[in-house]
């Protein structure tokens, strides 16, 4: 954790403490076993709102109570003590780190968040132009590339890694056959894959946990270079002394942060993450299920997450907040988006029914970072005035409350980040759960292959024709 922040770890533990006072203490008894017993009933819902797809130990969020639980640590208390750094470790491995592991560790992600050849490509496409999440889907494809320099066989990785699989492709019956399906599908296809070409540097297959620090330590460097790249100036080098959320700022605007900016960068990549079941999230874990490798699987986390619906909530709240101008003119345009039925960017939660507890943590952060940015500052009053008359109204109705949304925006502004970053900046952090999910799930894999339900007609005749 970065020196000289108390002042931060106060916050975070005055949230923790409001946090407790409104919410008890018992898990939701459905969702939270020792030993699973398949099959699970449960009621669906379209989406798939409602299905247990599988079990995991690496994050449980409780909507009701408003808890976010990483590997049995609560948020509040990972947010309060712990870095980014541990954080992802924790995820991955199941513990914090000693020590000794977390010197090895940093010392491992340094050395992969240098990613020369893969700017050196990103740069020759006009990633100015496009999509920020486009740009970091291509530079993260290019990273693939780069780090790999082959597809191995799918068999060996299924060899080295001792992974328990049901192979199936559309056409396998057995997998249809319920609760579970047979022990191996009927059809399957063998993928021929080209040769490896070996790379000068010795890495694991792209299945390995060595991959998944590839990521995480490579997508801090690809999003602050585009960030450069979108406004003309040419990307920085990580400084191997920063921590990943130091750097992540220095490699974007060209200067080193304060530990206080350091600090509260730190402290929002905790809160994004992880967030269960959440759709770029099994996003990843469908294609990961498919054994295709995990950079493609984290691809399709970072396409997900790309939605309106999922990411870039933030960027929408802050525009809002801009558009109702100043506190006073808040009341007014409440009364007006609820005439016309508008949805109020930054409240209300699929999860939540309750004070999401990253937006109580980032609040105060972001109170506490307006104090010295006049603009954001007008921002901040604006959003608690928005705030107590969403409480007061569709709080008690609809049990509606901030989300992790509400105030991420006003941080990251105050932290000078353009609003067009904040969702690249969103999976920056998310690829440590992403990865963890895909590597937990992959030890008992089983492919994702629901059902859907036909609604069509029967029995159509075909009509003539010329």
């Amino acid at each position: 954790m970065i020196k000289n922040t108390e002042i931060i770890t106060k916050l975070i533990i005055e949230a923790k403490e409001k946090a407790y006072k409104e919410t008890s203490n018992e898990p939701e008894p459905q969702l939270v076993q020792k030993e699973i017993k398949w099959p699970i009933q449960c009621t669906v819902g379209p989406g798939l709102e409602g299905a247990i797809a599988c079990e995991s130990k690496v994050g449980y969020v409780n909507g009701t109570k408003g808890w976010l639980i990483y590997r049995g640590y609560d948020i509040f208390d990972l947010a309060a003590y712990t870095s980014y750094e541990e954080v992802s470790y924790l995820l991955l491995h199941g513990e914090l780190p000693t020590k000794n592991e977390l010197k090895k560790y940093k010392e491992t992600l340094t050395k992969f968040s240098f990613l020369p050849l893969t700017l050196r490509q990103l740069m020759n496409f006009p990633v100015e132009e496009w999509n920020t999440m486009a740009a970091l889907r291509v530079g993260t494809n290019i990273m693939r590339q780069i780090l790999t320099y082959r597809d191995k066989d799918i068999d060996d990785i299924i060899k080295s890694k001792n992974i328990k699989v049901i192979g199936t492709d559309e056409d396998s019956i057995p997998m249809e056959t319920m609760p579970m399906g047979e022990k191996r599908a009927i059809y399957e296809f063998k993928h021929n894959r080209d040769k490896l070409i070996k790379s000068k540097v010795v890495l694991d297959e792209a299945l390995g946990i060595r991959s998944c620090y590839h990521l995480i330590a490579g997508l801090p460097t690809i999003t602050a270079a585009i960030a450069r790249l979108r406004k003309g100036s040419l990307p920085i080098e990580p400084d191997p002394d920063l921590s990943i959320a130091g750097n992540l700022l220095y490699m974007m605007k060209g200067e080193k942060p304060t530990p206080i900016e350091e600090r509260i960068m730190d402290v929002a990549l905790i809160l994004h993450a992880d967030h269960g079941m959440n759709a770029s999230t099994f996003a990843s874990m469908v294609v990961a299920s498919t054994l295709s490798d995990i950079y493609f699987s984290i691809e399709a986390g970072i396409a997900a997450l790309n939605g309106p619906l999922h990411g870039g909530a933030n960027e929408r709240v802050l525009y809002t907040l801009e558009e109702i101008g100043s506190p006073d003119k808040v009341e007014k345009w409440f009364k007006k988006a609820r005439e016309e039925k508008r949805k109020i960017m930054g409240f209300g939660h699929r999860v939540y029914k309750a004070y999401d507890p990253r937006a109580r943590i980032l609040g105060p952060l972001a109170e506490f970072l307006c104090k010295d940015h006049k603009e954001v500052r007008t921002l901040f009053k604006t959003a608690k005035k928005l705030e107590k008359m969403v409480i007061s109204t569709l709080g008690k109705e609809k049990k509606i409350f901030p989300n992790v949304d509400f105030y991420s925006g006003l941080v990251y502004k105050a932290l000078g980040i353009p609003p067009e970053m904040f969702t690249p900046i969103f999976a920056v952090s998310r690829v440590s759960g992403w990865t963890a999910r895909i590597i937990e799930y992959l030890k008992h894999n089983r492919i994702f292959r629901p059902r859907a339900i036909y609604t069509g007609e029967f029995n159509k005749k075909i009509k003539k024709r010329r």
